[in-house]
């Protein structure tokens, strides 16, 4: 039997300091290609920004979960990845029958046998949608999060550890977006930074 509904799932953002790690997981229409697709890290903002639209209105199912920033301090920022990948590919409809994830472990729960790849989001063209998907939608997240929380820099580092944002993050102490968990938003509050 050749399988039919393959999803394709990957995250962005495990490294930053601050917001949601944005998890995706999407199942291609073979009938409907896309073309240009590629690791979301490769692609520019441009390019991301044509291609998610297309990934949404051409594949047979996708989702994106966004787990926040204190699920990730609860949980541990493995965890909260992992996490987010199951809830991504439970709430697909149509539901799939095979789930490829990027990266060397496997979530658990999934409801459908699973694959881990290893750079698929390099490899695989499911994989390939659904970073995209999930870091166009983190991208779109901080950008909100920059309005409600200014003078971090959040639109233009996305939380990642820049000295900018190293340094809006002394000068200002930790917001309620940043992880606890991590080393330099831990070292400021242990510091008494205010915030």
């Amino acid at each position: 039997m050749t399988l039919r509904r393959i999803a394709g799932v990957d995250e962005a953002g495990r490294g930053p300091l601050a917001g949601p790690v944005a998890v995706a997981a999407v199942i291609l229409d073979p009938a409907r290609p896309i073309a240009g697709l590629g690791d979301s890290k490769a692609l520019s903002e441009a390019r991301r920004g044509m291609l998610e639209p297309l990934i949404r209105e051409r594949a047979l199912a996708w989702h994106v979960v966004l787990v926040s920033a204190a699920e990730i301090d609860r949980l541990n920022i493995l965890r909260a990845t992992l996490e987010g990948m199951a809830r991504a590919v439970h709430a697909l409809a149509p539901s799939a029958e095979h789930a490829l994830v990027d990266g060397n472990r496997l979530p658990p729960g999934l409801p459908c046998p699973a694959e881990a790849l290893v750079k698929g989001d390099a490899r695989e063209p499911a994989i390939m949608a659904a970073s995209i998907l999930a870091k166009v939608a983190r991208d779109r997240w901080m950008r909100e999060l920059d309005a409600l929380h200014p003078g971090y820099g959040f639109a233009v580092h996305k939380g990642y550890p820049t000295p900018e944002h190293l340094e809006n993050l002394r000068r200002l102490g930790p917001c309620s977006e940043h992880r606890r968990s991590f080393a330099p938003v831990r070292a400021c509050l242990e510091a008494g930074t205010p915030g």
